[in-house]
């Protein structure tokens, strides 16, 4: 990714939003997270500043810092989950990328696409390693915000035989406006309803993402089918039964997970409830099957079964975010995109 612009070229919303749409996003992350399996891409520990902010709500400022075929930067990715009420997207961010010999900042972009693209597409890769999204009939969204749209929009090209998609939100209005973006999406012929209940969103349903922001965990095992797959976007939606029931577990990366102490699969981790893939699982705990890069590389060679319930922990990795920004990044500077700043 070496530059010999003078200058930092700053991409906008607009900006970003009209460049991804001319990359298949998902075979970047593929791309990358395959990368990294091989030790061609890498990340840093991550830092992060939580505070509560005057009204009350609980605030966060992320810092992912990652590189990938020779593009290195972090994401900024902050949110407020009093952003809601302002009428303001809960998460907003930059990217930073920068020069991999003189190691000055080459471009800066808005973040929140990117990251919001990232984590479905790494929904996305995983969920097609492990099952057949063409034949999913029903589909289940926790949570009607940006992150279950952008899932929705990588998912409806893959799942033609789709006849239902089930909403729930504790917010009905945020429901409603989901539930008529996915007919925009989806088109006519798939039933759009918005259920009473996150069980009832749930059972049945082949595959389920749950994007929310939610630290209580709720979803039980029972609640998912034989055969469904659960994309714990959120973190800690999925209850402790059904992180040690499911029949298969799957993370993006063991050592975010293990060293998280937010998360309840971080906590499970401290307690030795749960080990890594690699590590012998003690009498009354269990072992994280694999990683996403993993899965994709072919490492993973336990068969999922039809009957087999699949959770999906997608924690978020910065290596994944800079793989995207900088086809991003290549495709601004050959297109002239964006606005070039003097240093």
């Amino acid at each position: 990714m070496s530059h010999s612009e003078e200058g930092i070229r700053y991409l906008t919303a607009a900006d970003v939003t009209g460049l991804v749409s001319r990359i298949d996003v998902p075979a970047v992350i593929r791309q990358t997270l395959l990368a990294y399996a091989k030790g061609a891409a890498g990340l840093s520990p991550e830092a992060a500043l939580r505070w509560t902010t005057g009204s009350g709500h609980a605030a966060r400022s992320l810092i992912l810092p990652g590189w990938a075929d020779g593009a290195y930067g972090c994401k900024i990715i902050n949110a407020s989950l009093g952003n809601v009420e302002r009428g303001l997207p809960r998460a907003a961010g930059l990217v930073v990328l920068d020069d991999p010999e003189t190691a000055r900042p080459v471009c800066i972009m808005e973040g929140a696409r990117i990251s919001a693209l990232r984590t479905a597409a790494t929904s996305v890769v995983a969920v097609t390693a492990v099952r057949e999204p063409a034949a999913v009939t029903r589909l289940a969204f926790l949570g009607c915000g940006r992150q279950s749209e952008t899932h929705l929009e990588l998912l409806a090209p893959l799942t033609p035989a789709l006849r239902e998609v089930r909403l729930f939100d504790l917010d009905a209005g945020r429901a409603g406006h989901f539930a008529a973006r996915c007919r925009d999406l989806l088109g006519t012929g798939r039933q759009i309803r918005v259920t009473s209940t996150a069980r009832e969103a749930v059972e049945g349903a082949g595959l389920t993402v749950a994007a929310t922001t939610t630290t209580e965990p709720y979803v039980d095992l029972d609640w998912v089918p034989p055969g469904g797959t659960f994309v714990n976007v959120s973190l800690d939606d999925a209850t402790e039964g059904l992180l040690l029931g499911a029949d298969h577990l799957i993370v993006d990366d063991w050592e975010l997970v293990r060293t998280d102490d937010h998360r309840l699969l971080g906590r499970l981790a401290a307690a030795g409830r749960v080990v890594g893939p690699d590590d012998p699982a003690p009498d009354g705990s269990r072992r994280v099957d694999t990683e996403i890069p993993r899965l994709l590389a072919g490492e993973y060679t336990r068969r999922v079964t039809a009957t087999d319930r699949v959770v999906i922990n997608p924690f978020g990795m910065g290596v994944s975010d800079i793989g995207l920004a900088a086809a991003v990044f290549d495709l601004a500077r050959r297109t002239g995109g964006g606005t070039l700043l003097p240093c």
